[in-house]
């Protein structure tokens, strides 16, 4: 290659060095880009390790949160065909498990969590006190659960059910929202003590009132979406942008079929 050639080269060429280099950007964490980027890509030092995982036949997500320290973790909104699944992650990643905690009781799906404890010495479950289900932890508004130095506090946001309940990280930037809030969507009202009242109440006044670069991560997804936004989801989501009036003739009329499971949900409990 003549001089002249790599003399013209040599721009592209550190360009490309510094596009490519292994050292991470830095961050000035004060701003929402900040954490925004931190969450999706890089998760600073503090941030607690975060899997998403999914159960294609209900299309639920279960998340695995732990803290890189002491190793402890928390498992959200198991199901019961994947147990095994989650278990061999947590093992290959040298975690300690030490509560099992669901968002709601799910008509979609049956819990893993009874199978969990079978298998974990010790294990926690945990799941709303207005859910009428057993476990170890009856949770309550304000609630908090902590694995190492991490935690994660309760928001009760009833409507889909009378026990769902939000789960949010302690620097409020990432929120778990079961059914209550979906991504462009919302969890039905028409069975499980559902009220669209109550859904509306609680998705705008207990999950549309964090950050604007909150996270979202939810129970389910349908359409192959695994996380948005607060703000996006006021701004976008076609149910929860509307009137309290729209939002209730909306899901008054979505005229669903019943759940395939609802039956076996109705006899097994979170500690079946």
């Amino acid at each position: 290659m003549s001089a002249a050639l790599l003399h013209r080269l040599k721009p592209a060429v550190s360009v490309a060095s510094r596009v490519w280099s292994c050292k991470p950007p830095r961050i000035e964490p004060s701003s929402a880009a900040a954490s925004v980027r931190l969450y999706s890509g890089l998760m600073e030092p503090r941030a607690p390790l975060f899997r998403q995982l999914f159960e294609s036949e209900s299309s639920t997500y279960t998340y695995l949160l732990a803290d890189a320290d002491s190793r402890e973790a928390v498992l959200i909104d198991p199901v019961l065909e994947t147990v095994d699944r989650d278990l061999q992650l947590i093992n290959d990643l040298g975690l300690t498990l030490k509560v099992a905690l669901n968002t709601h009781c799910h008509a979609d799906h049956i819990t893993g969590t009874g199978l969990l404890k079978k298998k974990v010495f010790g294990l926690k479950s945990a799941i709303s006190k207005h859910s009428g289900a057993a476990a170890d932890i009856q949770l309550s508004e304000g609630d908090r659960i902590s694995f190492g130095k991490h935690c994660l506090t309760v928001r009760e946001t009833p409507g889909h059910t009378d026990g769902c309940v939000t789960y949010v990280s302690e620097d409020e930037g990432m929120a778990f929202t079961g059914d209550a809030l979906l991504i462009r969507g919302c969890g039905r009202t028409d069975f499980q003590q559902g009220s669209p009242h109550r859904l509306y109440e609680s998705v705008h006044k207990k999950i549309f009132t964090l950050p604007g670069h909150c996270f979202i991560y939810p129970a389910h997804d349908y359409k192959g979406q695994t996380v948005s936004t607060v703000d996006e989801e006021k701004k976008f989501n076609p149910r929860l942008t509307k009137t309290l009036q729209e939002f209730v003739n909306i899901m008054n009329n979505l005229n669903l079929p019943k759940p395939k499971k609802i039956d076996q949900h109705v006899v097994l409990g979170v500690d079946t």
